[in-house]
């Protein structure tokens, strides 16, 4: 992967994290005093369901960056980046759990069933990506493996010669 690539993408997650900054800090409070007149409960699900959609986000956010990094350093082929897939995995599901929460928790209100499905149907594709993460996941783990054969065939070949 090209350094420039690596860039413009570090550009784009800054530029995201920075707005998530923004999210957290201006309209999640607004989104609350929007919701004054609602029952309690419904206020801090609601709330607490659009924080931590953009907390997945932001880890999702700092792992790929990471992750871009590791590359950058041609390290990528560790497995230490396991660890960061794992948490890309979890927050992808994260986020698709609260895409079914807001889901299940909006259906009995006085929301279009149609508004409901479309949020049902983001955490299935939410979903879908966990697992296209996973998939992307073990060509890494055979990448890895390959690398370390390669290793280990040029260091054979280096005593023969």
């Amino acid at each position: 992967m090209r350094r420039g690539m690596i860039l413009l993408l570090q550009v784009v997650i800054a530029l995201a994290l920075a707005g998530s900054l923004v999210v957290q800090a201006m309209i999640i409070p607004a989104v609350w005093r929007d919701l004054e007149g609602e029952a309690l409960w419904g206020r801090i699900a609601l709330v607490s369901i659009a924080a931590l959609g953009v907390l997945t986000m932001q880890v999702f956010a700092v792992c790929v960056w990471l992750l871009l990094t590791r590359v950058r350093r041609g390290a990528i082929f560790q497995p230490s980046s396991f660890r960061y897939v794992d948490v890309i995995i979890g927050a992808i599901a994260g986020a698709a759990a609260l895409a079914f929460l807001l889901a299940a928790l909006l259906a009995p209100g006085e929301v279009a069933p149609g508004v409901v499905a479309l949020i049902a149907g983001a955490g299935l594709v939410l979903a879908g990506f966990a697992l296209l993460v996973v998939v992307m996941k073990a060509l890494l783990r055979q990448a890895i493996e390959r690398e370390d054969e390669a290793r280990t065939l040029r260091d054979e070949l280096g005593e023969v010669i």
